[in-house]
């Protein structure tokens, strides 16, 4: 198996895995995502689409490289979200104000339900939050899939 061809698997299986199981939690483990949530999932989508791209082009290395590195850029952009948003669960920075804390933009925000803050996290292993999670294997991912792909000789 090529550099390339790595790259490319772990560009579909990674967010694929990470959406998945977002979505996952969601439906079997009742969890609400808040809007931060929704934030990292639309590069993962992203990550997807592009990946799927570089695969069928894969009879075509430059094009199939630059596909899978924009993937691999997505899932990053995914992984800075998931820093910002673990920060703001952390209280170490604020976050948007319409979904931290106690501020509702209006009457009409404290009728929607449920209320879900991204300030507070749901759910946590050993201190993690799953946007602390979707944090490290989105950077670590996006990176590997990078260096993979940029790699000489990767075809």
């Amino acid at each position: 198996m090529t550099n390339l061809s790595r790259a490319r698997l772990i560009a579909i299986l990674l967010p694929n895995a990470l959406l998945w199981g977002a979505i996952g939690s969601q439906v079997f483990g009742h969890l609400v995502p808040c809007e931060m949530c929704m934030w990292q999932r639309w590069p993962h989508v992203a990550a997807i689409v592009l990946a799927l791209i570089a695969i069928a082009l894969r009879g075509n290395p430059s094009a199939s490289r630059a596909f899978t590195m924009l993937a691999g850029l997505a899932i990053l952009v995914s992984g800075g979200i998931g820093v910002y948003h673990a920060g703001v669960e952390y209280h170490w920075w604020t976050g948007p104000t319409r979904c931290t804390g106690n501020h509702f933009t209006s009457i009409a925000d404290l009728m929607k339900a449920p209320v879900v803050m991204c300030d507070v996290p749901q759910w946590t292993l050993g201190g993690i939050s799953l946007a602390g999670f979707n944090a490290i294997f989105s950077l670590i991912g996006g990176l590997v899939v990078v260096a993979l792909a940029s790699r000489k000789g990767a075809r």
